[in-house]
């Protein structure tokens, strides 16, 4: 199918990209990798009358050091998380997490900040996000401010930003020598999770001394799952220890049920997957 008409603009800097938001209203849509919205166009379950382009702003690209935070544009693709070596190095679970996204093809087109603001429940990036307390910036009329990650995904495709507001950077605490595995289950390649798993765990000796678990399509947004990271802290690195944690792993979470699966079986992989990150994790 084909689009409906629209105009098109590819602004040069974050503040004219925002005030062609401003101007654009509801009626306007941003456009980086194009890996979810150019689908939904072709369909026309979006008929914006207006695409903003961002792909042209370099301010949005690019990984660096700040302190003890990593800051990654929001147009970086997914090809360049999974390499960088800085992410490697402080932020494993992110680059373990966009290994998994789609094919090599969407990875070298889809945008890291694309990810997170399409919130999708499904997607394999806003639960690691939530996991490492990433801290979205984003940009409006008024200036930018910084909006946490459990503040951020508000319900399925709805975040904390405004029609008017872009965002312009990621900012994740460094995890230097954290332990992490990205678990996932799918029917089949290059589909959404059924469900997914981002464990981090801190080992002093043979004990867990913190462990950050978020999941994937177990609620209209991503969750933690806290309950099993209280379950571990400060107990052996056991399988015993792991499995007995994982069985917490759909408390206080909300399955939907549709046509992959149902809230009852997502349950079940959720303390599954629980434990399978957690010992791959572990080692």
């Amino acid at each position: 199918m084909i689009p409906a008409q629209f105009d098109y603009v590819a602004p040069a800097t974050v503040d004219d990209a925002v005030r062609e938001l401003a101007d654009a209203g509801d009626d306007g849509k941003v456009i980086a990798g194009g890996q979810s919205l150019l689908p939904v166009l072709r369909m026309r379950l979006a008929a914006p009358s207006k695409l903003i382009d961002i792909g042209r702003i370099p301010e949005l690209r690019g990984i660096r050091e700040d302190g003890d935070h990593l800051v990654i544009g929001a147009m970086t693709t997914h090809y360049e998380v999974q390499r960088d070596p800085l992410v490697r190095e402080h932020a494993l679970l992110l680059a373990l997490a966009t290994d998994t996204v789609a094919d090599p093809q969407v990875r070298h087109r889809g945008t890291f900040g694309g990810s997170l603001a399409h919130a999708d429940v499904a997607g394999d990036l806003p639960a690691p996000a939530l996991a490492m307390d990433a801290v979205m910036v984003v940009a409006g009329m008024d200036g930018r401010r910084s909006v946490p990650a459990s503040e951020f995904f508000v319900d399925f495709f709805t975040t904390a930003m405004s029609p008017a507001e872009l965002l312009v950077e990621v900012r994740v605490p460094k995890y230097t020598g954290w332990r992490s595995h990205y678990e996932k289950f799918n029917r089949v390649a290059q589909s959404w999770s059924m469900v997914g798993v981002a464990a981090m765990v801190r080992t002093e000796g043979e004990s867990i001394a913190e462990a950050r678990i978020g999941l994937t399509n177990m609620a209209s947004v991503p969750v933690r799952a806290r309950a099993v990271e209280e379950a571990l802290v400060g107990q052996a690195a056991t399988t015993e220890n792991i499995k007995a944690a994982a069985q917490h792993a759909a408390n206080d979470t909300s399955p939907t049920s549709d046509g992959n699966a149902d809230g009852e079986y997502r349950s079940h992989l959720a303390r599954v997957l629980t434990g399978r990150a957690l010992t791959a994790a572990i080692g």
